[in-house]
This record gives C-alpha cells, sequence and structure tokens, in this order.
C-alpha cells in the first residue's frame, strides 16, 4: 500500500494525468470517456480507480498525477465511506488545490438527508472543493468533462500565471468573519 504522493515525478511535456476515484465504474468510465473525446491541446491520460491506496507493484511505471477527483454518490453511504478512508493514502500537498470532490446524484428524490453534511464536512477538513453535477445525460457529461479540463490544465502548470491552489481559493471564496454563521 503506497501513499499518492504529488512531488516524486516530473511532469511530461503538455500531459496531464487525472484519477478519478469512485466506487460507481460505469459513471468513471462515462466521465472518463467524455473526458477522452473532448476537444483538448493538450495530452490528457485519464486513470481510473474504485479506492485508494493504489498497488505498490507498478508504482514506478505510474505517471504523475495532477489532479485527483473522488465521485461520490449521495445516494450510496458507501461511497462517501470510501472516499472517506481513500484520504489517508493521499500525500498532504495534494490538498493544495488537487483534490476535488464530485457529487453526483443530489436531484434524486433518494437523497440520503445526512450524506450532504457529512461530505461538506469532509470537504471542508480536507480543504478541497465539492464540484455538484448529474451523469446521468451525455450534455451534463460533457459540461463536467470540460469543467474538469479546465482544472487538470492549471493543475499540471500548463496555464501560466495561474496554479491549482488560487483556483482552489477562489473557488472556496473568502472565509466567514468570526461574526457570521458559516453557510449551511
Amino acid at each position: 500500500m503506497s501513499v499518492l504522493k504529488t512531488f516524486n515525478k516530473l511532469p511530461e511535456l503538455n500531459t496531464a494525468n487525472i484519477m478519478l476515484v469512485g466506487s460507481d465504474v460505469s459513471d468513471l468510465e462515462k466521465l472518463s470517456r467524455s473526458i477522452m473525446d473532448e476537444n483538448h491541446s493538450f495530452n490528457v491520460n485519464v486513470r481510473l480507480a474504485q479506492s485508494l491506496p493504489l498497488p505498490v507493484e507498478n508504482e514506478d511505471s505510474r505517471p504523475r498525477i495532477d489532479l485527483l477527483v473522488f465521485m461520490v454518490n449521495l445516494r450510496s453511504s458507501y461511497s462517501l465511506s470510501l472516499a472517506e478512508s481513500s484520504l489517508k493514502f493521499i500525500d498532504p500537498h495534494y490538498f493544495l488545490g488537487k483534490v476535488y470532490f464530485l457529487a453526483t446524484g443530489a436531484r434524486s428524490s433518494h437523497l440520503s438527508s445526512d450524506l450532504l453534511p457529512s461530505l461538506r464536512k469532509l470537504s471542508a477538513s480536507s480543504h478541497s472543493p465539492v464540484l455538484f453535477a448529474d451523469l446521468e445525460s451525455d450534455s451534463d457529461r460533457l459540461s463536467v468533462a470540460r469543467r474538469f479540463l479546465t482544472l487538470l490544465r492549471i493543475a499540471a502548470g500548463l496555464v501560466p500565471g495561474a496554479s491549482a491552489l488560487f483556483l482552489n481559493t477562489l473557488l472556496k471564496g473568502a472565509p466567514a468573519s468570526a461574526n457570521e454563521d458559516p453557510p449551511n
């Protein structure tokens, strides 16, 4: 069992690597296909995993992961617990703008009432933003793919003058003052 580290490998020229982690294999594959099918000006590699840690045996051949996305289905408590248990196997430097949570299934009538607050707490404790999306239609997946390709370009250092940490602070917004109640 190995910890996923940010700076232990050199970046490849004009290449970015994204890893999608989640319990629903079909959603992972559909989103990865949408990312790969979208036009982009750089080489994109998509890696899929159902959980972390990754196996040690192919660690030498594994590329540097520029962006790590945990897909959490809000209809499944297993999905959230899987993401939570996987966070232990990530180097703390990843939480400087290279980890995102993708919450799916928020429109469902079978939504568990305690999963969304738990996901928000997990997001706050790991300093990683949550993006909400449904992946049922092709247009929804295309929109999510475009968003992650933009984030991936920045996280991989392919956008001059922008960094993943800077983008992360913009997505999170200004911190609440001591007199204000935190947003729900």
